[in-house]
C-alpha cells in the first residue's frame, strides 16, 4: 500500500470515527442521547425548531395557550438575536427554551470546539441576556453530533425524538400531518415540529399547515388524556436522568451488551411482567461439587437452572438505593414475591424437568439465606477473579452510585455461589 493510499484510508476512518459512529449511537441506539420518556404517565413532548420566527411563532404561541398546552423551542441563537420580544414570551407562558445552534449548521462539519463555544454556548448566553435562565438543553440541527460532542457537551442534556411527522414540507398538507401526528403520537413522545421554514430543505409556507394540524391534534390528545409538557418535565421520571452524561453514556452501551448477551445466550425472563430474573439451562461445569444444606448437592455434569439478575432492573432499583444493603433489601423482598413463580416454572415447564435447582453467582447476596439459597465461596482461580472483576464493573457501571460502592466495605463486595435445589424450592414454595 502506497503512503497515500494509507493517508486516504486514515482520512476515510478518521471521518467515519468522527461523523457515522456517532450517529449510530445516538439515533439508533440513544446512547448518551434521550429520545422519549419513561414511565411518563401520559405525557408528551411537543418541541419546535428552528425559531423563533417573527411570522409564525407568534401564531403558534397564541395556539398552545388556547389549548392550555407547554411545549419546548429549541431555538438559533441568530435569530434569538433578532427577536428578543419572541423569546421573552416563550420564558414568560412557560415555555422551555433550548438550543438549536447559533446557526443552523451541521455539527459534522464544525470542530467540537466550535460547536460548544460558538454555537451552544453562544447561545445559551443570549437567551440567558434574555430571561435571566440559562438553557441546559441542547438539540443539533438534524439530529447529528460529531463524535467530540457526546464528551464535551456534558452540561447539555442532548434530546432528539421519537416522532418525526416531517412537516417541514409544505406539500403534504395539514390533513396528512394531522393523521401522521395522531397515529404516531403516544405516552411519552418527544414530537419533533418547526415553526420556521428558512432552513435548507423547507419550505417557507410549512409552519402554517403545521399549526392549522397542530390545532386539531391538541384537541385529539385531551380527549386521548394526553398532556403536552415541556420536556424537562417528561424526562424528570427517566431512570438515570440525574446522572452525569459520561455515566448515562456507560450505563447506554452497557444496556445494548446487555441485549446481546440475553439474545446470545438464549435467556428466557421468569415473569414477563417482572423482568427481574432471566433463566437458562446449562450443565454446571464446577469442579467442586456445591453441598446444599437440604442434603442435596449439585455436581459437574449436573443441569442446573442459571440465574441471571436483569441489569436495567438493578440500574432503576439502584437510583433509588442509598446503600449496597439497601439495595440488597429491595432485591430481597422483589426476589421473594418471584420465588413461587419461579418454583412452578421449574416444576411444570418440560425444558426444566431434569435440572437439579437453581444456580447463580452474584454480589448482592446479603439475606439469600432467608430465602432457602445456599451461599458458597467462589472456588479460588482464574474463573473466580475474572467473575470478581466481571461483577465489580457491572456494579460500577448500573449502581448511580457505583465508584462509591466500590470503597465499601469489600466482604459485602465478594461474589458468592447461590444455589437451591428443587426439592427446596417445592418444599418452601408450593402450599
Amino acid at each position: 500500500m502506497t503512503m497515500k493510499e494509507r493517508l486516504v484510508m486514515t482520512f476515510v476512518l478518521l471521518v467515519v470515527v468522527y461523523t457515522i459512529v456517532p450517529w449510530v449511537a445516538t439515533r439508533i441506539f440513544a446512547i448518551g442521547v434521550y429520545r422519549k420518556g419513561k414511565h411518563a404517565g401520559n405525557r408528551i413532548a411537543l418541541t419546535f425548531d428552528d425559531g423563533p420566527d417573527p411570522a409564525y411563532t407568534p401564531m403558534l404561541l397564541d395556539l398552545l395557550k388556547k389549548h392550555d398546552a407547554k411545549a419546548t423551542f429549541f431555538v438559533l441563537g441568530s435569530k434569538a438575536e433578532k427577536h428578543p420580544e419572541l423569546i421573552a414570551r416563550m420564558h414568560r407562558e412557560g415555555h422551555q427554551i433550548g438550543i438549536h445552534n447559533y446557526r443552523h449548521q451541521s455539527n459534522w462539519f464544525m470542530s467540537p470546539w466550535s460547536v460548544l463555544r460558538k454555537q451552544a454556548d453562544r447561545t445559551a448566553g443570549i437567551v440567558a441576556s434574555i430571561t435571566g435562565e440559562r438553557p441546559t438543553y441542547y438539540r443539533p440541527p438534524w439530529g447529528i453530533l460529531n463524535m467530540l460532542d457526546l464528551f464535551l457537551l456534558k452540561s447539555y442534556t442532548v434530546v432528539l425524538w421519537s416522532v418525526m411527522p416531517k412537516d417541514w414540507r409544505s406539500r403534504i398538507g395539514s390533513e396528512k400531518l394531522k393523521a401522521r401526528m395522531m397515529e404516531r403520537i403516544k405516552d411519552g413522545s418527544v414530537v419533533l415540529l418547526h415553526d420556521s421554514g428558512e432552513t435548507f430543505g423547507a419550505d417557507r409556507d410549512a409552519p402554517a399547515h403545521m399549526i392549522a394540524a397542530l390545532d386539531e391534534v391538541l384537541a385529539g390528545m385531551r380527549q386521548r388524556g394526553l398532556a403536552p409538557v415541556r420536556v424537562d418535565e417528561l424526562l424528570e421520571n427517566v431512570p438515570g436522568r440525574r446522572l452525569g452524561f459520561a455515566k448515562r453514556t456507560l450505563v447506554a452501551v452497557w444496556m445494548v451488551w446487555e441485549k446481546c448477551f440475553v439474545a446470545l445466550f438464549r435467556l428466557k425472563p421468569v415473569d414477563s411482567g417482572n423482568p427481574l430474573f432471566k433463566l437458562r439451562v446449562r450443565e454446571y461445569q464446577g469442579k467442586r461439587a456445591i453441598e446444599l444444606a437440604d442434603g442435596e448437592s449439585i455436581r459437574k455434569g449436573d443441569l442446573v437452572a442459571e440465574l441471571h439478575l436483569d441489569n436495567y432492573t438493578l440500574f432503576r432499583l439502584g437510583l433509588d438505593s442509598r446503600s449496597t444493603v439497601q439495595l440488597a433489601t429491595q432485591l430481597i423482598r422483589r426476589t421473594r414475591m418471584l420465588m413461587p413463580e419461579l418454583c412452578r416454572l421449574l416444576l411444570t415447564d418440560p425444558q426444566y424437568r431434569d435440572v437439579k435447582g437453581l444456580y447463580g453467582i452474584t454480589m448482592i447476596h446479603r439475606g439469600s439465606k432467608q430465602l432457602g439459597f445456599t451461599v458458597v465461596d467462589l472456588p479460588e482461580g482464574l474463573f473466580a477473579s475474572l467473575t470478581r472483576t466481571y461483577l465489580r464493573i457491572l456494579l460500577y457501571i448500573i449502581h448511580p452510585q457505583g465508584k462509591e460502592r466500590l470503597k465499601e466495605k469489600s466482604e459485602l463486595l465478594e461474589p458468592k455461589i447461590v444455589a437451591i435445589s428443587k426439592n427446596e424450592l417445592k418444599t418452601r414454595y408450593i402450599a
